[in-house]
This record gives C-alpha cells, sequence and structure tokens, in this order.
C-alpha cells in the first residue's frame, strides 16, 4: 500500500458520522454514504453512476449534465476527510460500457488527483463489466481483506460488503416522515447505498432484501441532513 504523510488515526471523527460493525470488524459510516475502515485506512464507496446524465440523454431523456462533477465532488470531499490509503469503488462506477469515454478532462483530472498517493481499487458491476485501465488503479470483480470480502452484487454471505441495490428507507422522526439513502446491516453482512447524484434507490421493504437478510431484524442507517439515523427495519415504512 502507498506510504501517507498523515495517519487518518489523528483526526476526528466527522460531524454526523455513525459507526457499523461487519463480521466483528467496526467501520465509520460516512453521512455523505461512504465506509471507512480506520485500522486498514480503508475507504469504499459504491454505485458513482458516472455519466449517468449523458447516458440518458442519448436516449432523448433529458436531465441537467452536472451528475459526474457534482458525484466526484462529494467524492472528493469524503477522501479529504478521511485521508485513505486505501479507496474501493465498489461497481457501477460508470452507468454504461462507454461512460469513460464521455468524461471531460477536468473530470479525469479530478479522479487522477483523488488516486494520487493511494491504492484505487476498481470493482465491476453490472454497468461496467468491463472496465478501462486507463484511468489508473486495479480492476477486479471482488477483493478481499481480512474477515471482509467486498464485491458488487450480494449474496448474503457473511463478512461481505456489497452495492447493487441502493437501499432506501422512510422513517417518521420529529413528526415527520422523510425517506433517504440508507446503509442495510445486520452485523455480518451490509448493503452500501448508491453514491451517485442520479441514483434511485430501492425499499429496505422491497424483497430483494429479505432474500439478503432473510428477515428484518436488520439495522438501517439512515443518511439525514446533519447525522445518521439508526433504526430496525421492521420499523420503517
Amino acid at each position: 500500500m502507498a506510504a501517507r504523510a498523515q495517519s487518518s488515526h489523528d483526526k476526528p471523527p466527522a460531524a454526523g458520522a455513525g459507526s457499523l460493525d461487519v463480521a466483528g470488524v467496526s467501520f465509520i459510516a460516512d453521512l455523505f454514504g461512504a465506509l471507512f475502515w480506520e485500522d486498514q485506512g480503508l475507504l469504499v464507496v459504491s454505485d458513482l453512476h458516472l455519466e449517468k446524465g449523458s447516458s440518458f440523454a442519448a436516449r432523448g431523456v433529458l436531465l441537467p449534465p452536472y451528475d459526474t462533477v457534482d458525484t466526484l465532488g462529494r467524492l472528493g470531499v469524503v477522501i479529504a476527510r478521511h485521508d485513505p490509503r486505501v479507496v474501493i469503488a465498489l461497481g457501477d462506477s460508470f452507468h454504461d460500457r462507454d461512460a469513460h469515454d464521455r468524461l471531460s478532462a477536468a473530470d479525469r483530472d479530478a479522479i487522477a488527483a483523488m488516486q494520487a498517493g493511494r491504492d484505487w481499487l476498481w470493482i465491476s458491476g453490472n454497468h461496467d463489466p468491463a472496465l478501462p485501465t486507463s484511468l489508473g488503479g486495479v480492476v477486479a470483480h471482488e477483493v478481499a481483506v481480512g474477515p471482509i470480502v467486498f464485491r458488487h452484487e450480494p449474496t448474503g454471505v457473511s463478512g461481505e460488503i456489497a452495492g447493487h441495490l441502493h437501499p432506501k428507507a422512510r422513517i417518521s422522526t420529529r413528526g415527520r416522515s422523510m425517506e433517504r439513502r440508507c446503509f442495510a446491516c445486520d452485523g455480518e453482512r451490509a448493503i452500501m447505498p448508491a453514491f451517485g447524484a442520479y441514483t434511485g434507490g430501492l425499499s429496505i421493504r422491497d424483497e430483494a432484501f429479505s432474500r439478503i437478510f432473510q428477515t428484518l431484524t436488520f439495522l438501517v442507517h439512515v443518511l439525514g441532513d446533519v447525522r445518521l439515523h439508526t433504526i430496525a427495519a421492521s420499523r420503517c415504512h
């Protein structure tokens, strides 16, 4: 792993951050939807879906073409916050097979700047099964670190951190209802929220989650405006 000038242990936890455990490993759950494994200096984000706006535009669905800039900007904030030694992009980093070709020079420079001085792993997803090597980093189908395996599509095995499902939850707080992206975790496995600007969500009440967690006896960590809201999945609408 690349050497770093400053240890993440020297930094206080980010305001609003929470924590979740997977197979005995404690992670910082960042309010922007990333996970940070402090002992390994490892940051994980999932489902960036870069260039989704331009993909839709090519099919005649016009969306503001700023999703990539927004997503990379927030990713830059998270990387600056935690200063990881390793970054794992957990699949569907690009919305389609040709999305990387549509990146602007500025977007490519932003990615290169975030990669500088650290290890970077692109995990392949269903939207981007053949990732380019021209953007730097290492391409893999999955990666295991200690008891944790990182892959895009969840299988439900113990120690797995995956993405793909774009979990969201509707909760009631202070007399109002809100629907937000969330982490879904039962202590043995976790599914990460989508990080991309133009990514929708799938309700944690959907049967796709019951196939992974078997029952609703898992927790959701909902991304609020200023903090994470941790609640039993069974209490979500």
